[in-house]
């Protein structure tokens, strides 16, 4: 696979260019309204979909209240502070957008 921002040659799965950093794998967005109350079973439903990379979760106005690195999906562990404050921001919060990044292909 060739780096359409660089031209280097990388491996077959690599998601990442090993020069110039840029993004190889497509990616497909998508956005959610979703009510305040439904926020942290809406977040843990994506996440157990598994093909998530990104979520960012937004307010009325379009001001990011949180984001979840790939990297909290693949270690559980660290899950629980983020959904902790999913909880929080749902208290505080009316409505949310959630815009979600998945891996396409």
């Amino acid at each position: 696979m060739f780096c359409a921002k660089c031209g280097t040659e990388n491996q077959e799965d690599a998601n990442f260019c090993r020069r110039c950093g840029n993004r190889l794998r497509k990616t497909l967005t998508e956005e959610f309204n979703v009510a305040a109350k439904d926020l942290v079973s809406k977040i843990q439903d994506l996440i157990n979909e598994g093909n998530i990379t990104h979520i960012v979760v937004k307010d009325e106005q379009g001001k990011i209240l949180l984001e979840l690195p790939a990297t909290v999906f693949v270690v559980g562990a660290m899950l629980a502070p983020w959904m902790a404050a999913l909880g929080a921001i749902a208290a505080i919060a009316t409505n949310c957008k959630v815009v979600v990044e998945r891996q396409h292909g």
